[in-house]
């Protein structure tokens, strides 16, 4: 597994990193920007990530804008709807209107309220189809 963690504070890229590591290749943006350059140099490279995790709160474009450039970049390169990258959001808001925003809008997997609880993280990963049980790569 390929994943870009986006997140502005270290304290949450560490949680994150230490979290996915082990199931894989993990990259770090710190801004919406470094995010949508970085998954489309990916993509050009065809090495795509298979899983994005992004803080909706942070300077520059917010998670949401980060997410719709995404979107915007699959579409133009024609990607199927099932090699579209997976998403889960991250963010201290418990809010119904992002929650929204993110499944209808962005199109997310999942949404975690931060603090991260590992297992259930670890669970989504699994539903996704992107890690098996313990240890093992897909």
């Amino acid at each position: 597994m390929k994943a870009l963690i986006v997140e502005d504070e270290g304290v949450s890229q560490f949680i994150l990193k230490r979290i996915l590591s082990p199931y894989g290749e993990c990259d770090i943006a710190n801004n919406g920007e470094e995010a949508v350059q970085a998954f489309s140099l990916a993509r050009e490279k065809n090495k795509p990530y298979d899983l994005i995790c992004m803080d909706i709160m942070m300077p520059g474009l917010d998670g949401h804008q980060t997410l719709q450039q995404i979107r915007e970049i699959e579409k133009l390169l024609d990607v199927d709807e099932c090699q579209k990258v997976k998403v889960i959001m991250t963010t201290a808001l418990c809010n119904p209107k992002n929650i929204k925003k993110a499944y209808y809008d962005g199109d997310v997997s999942f949404y975690h309220i931060k603090p991260i609880k590992k297992q259930k993280f670890i669970q989504d990963l699994q539903n996704m189809g992107l890690i098996k049980g313990g240890l093992s790569r897909v």
